[in-house]
């Protein structure tokens, strides 16, 4: 299938932003490259502007961060292991990550870090531009502002407080100390509150395959955002928002990550078809395949009841010299190419999230009956019966038990979970001979801190 927007604009757009917008001044008067615009154009029109924002879904850079962060989270929690040997995933499976480790440094948090760059001066440029029509230009602020709280969520939970970096002139976000947790919190709530208030509820483009960040889009982000920061309130009120728009409907398991799948929020357009996540694949389930470099941890697959659709539909193994790997199945197309197209994209957000993201909210404000609910939306997909939790703490344990088989694989979400919920402790102290309390932190990078002496370490590194 086409969609009728190239995402892939990267050697022009995100060099233009890069160069022209990186310094206050002229220092040096120089002819630009001749696959370079000048700053002067790199806002001037909506297609100009269009082209650099669009350069946030599909730079390296983005897509990289959420990769490496997805597997780094799952080897630290109870959800991956690792089949290699190498040392970077070895440390985040036993939670013993070195400051030094390269992953942290290089993907997780300076990748995140770029993609919070290249935001801020788009943001920048669109606010200084008359060129720029006012429909397009909310589209592009509304969307620049959710890249950034996006990773700046991602950052707060994986290391604690964080440089707001929201200056678009580096030299002034070189020297920033860490922000408080509360401030990274806040400046998220505030992006993501402007993203509702500027983006449309129509999705731009092809609309079936929603690859344009909308209002709806930034709402559900806002309302994972309350819930991490225990805004249960909030937290209920935007997943409601979500889940009443009438845009959105659970798919069935076969169907939930497919590109058109009725319950897809947002997802990352591939050229071909294939999932940014197809790593978790090989291309045969025969056995004596090697198995991929991540799978599913032993015990996880135990937590599943008898005839769930999800482990089904979402799980298969492989045995390799005589030991069963289970592997990660949401993603089925493992190669595409353009005489094979798949029909799988990068989901980032989806339906499910939102309804338990409001059975939870609900639960902590005591609203037993409205938690049910929520709860037996996705225990009724996944071809269980209804929950029997009838009290705050039984459905608080039923949300986190839905969530860890809901969510395995995408993102963080299990191991932000075990540490928001104060389960870390217990389920990670009981497995991991290695693990301690400090390590629900990953370590600044001690590169940074060489960079930037205003940078304080984590506790316990």
């Amino acid at each position: 299938m086409k969609i009728k927007f190239n995402l892939y604009i990267i050697a022009a757009s995100l060099s233009l932003v890069l160069l022209s917008l990186s310094s206050c001044k002229k220092y040096v008067e120089a002819k630009l490259a001749t696959n370079l615009i000048s700053k002067d154009d790199a806002f001037a029109s909506d297609n100009s502007a269009t082209s650099a924002t669009l350069s946030l879904y599909s730079n390296y850079s983005f897509l990289n961060s959420i990769q490496y962060e997805t597997w780094a989270s799952g080897l630290s929690a109870d959800e991956l292991q690792n089949t290699t040997a190498v040392s970077d995933y070895v440390q985040f499976t036993q939670n013993v990550v070195s400051t030094t480790n390269g992953t942290s440094s290089n993907y997780i948090w300076g990748y995140s870090y770029q993609v919070i760059r290249y935001a801020n001066l788009i943001i920048d440029g669109l606010d200084k531009t008359s060129g720029v029509s006012a429909t397009v230009k909310n589209q592009l602020t509304g969307e620049a502002k959710f890249f950034r709280a996006f990773m700046f969520l991602n950052l707060v939970n994986l290391y604690g407080g964080v440089p707001l970096t929201t200056d678009p002139v580096e030299l002034n976000n070189a020297t920033k100390p860490r922000a408080s947790v509360a401030e990274v919190y806040a400046q998220v709530i505030s992006d993501l509150k402007d993203a509702q208030n500027l983006l449309p509820t129509a999705y731009v483009g092809t609309a079936a395959l929603r690859v344009r960040v909308n209002k709806w889009a930034a709402t559900a982000l806002l309302a994972r955002a309350y819930l991490y920061n225990k805004d249960y309130v909030n937290a209920e009120a935007e997943a409601t928002k979500v889940i009443g728009a009438g845009t959105y409907t659970m798919a069935t398991t076969a169907n939930a990550f497919i590109n058109t799948s009725s319950e897809t929020i947002l997802q990352l357009s591939s050229l071909y078809g294939a999932s940014g996540f197809t790593s978790y694949r090989t291309t045969s389930s025969a056995n004596n395949i090697v198995p991929p470099i991540f799978v599913l941890s032993g015990a996880f697959t135990k937590d599943f009841e008898m005839n769930d659709n999800r482990k089904t539909t979402w799980v298969d193994s492989t045995t390799y010299n005589v030991v069963k790997y289970y592997r990660i199945n949401k993603y089925k197309v493992q190669t595409a190419t353009a005489s094979t197209l798949g029909n799988e994209y990068t989901v980032l957000l989806r339906l499910a999230e939102q309804y338990l993201i409001r059975a939870e909210a609900r639960a902590q404000q005591s609203n037993i009956t409205g938690a049910q609910a929520d709860i037996n939306i996705i225990r009724a997909r996944a071809g269980l019966g209804n929950t029997t939790a009838s009290t705050t703490a039984g459905l608080l344990t039923a949300v986190a038990k839905e969530r860890k088989l809901e969510l395995f694989g995408e993102y963080s979400h299990r191991w932000f979970d075990l540490k928001r919920m104060g389960l870390a402790d217990a389920v990670l102290g009981s497995l991991k001979t290695t693990y301690k309390s400090s390590a629900q932190l990953f370590p600044i990078p001690s590169d940074q801190i060489l960079l930037n002496a205003n940078l304080t370490q984590n506790p316990g590194y």
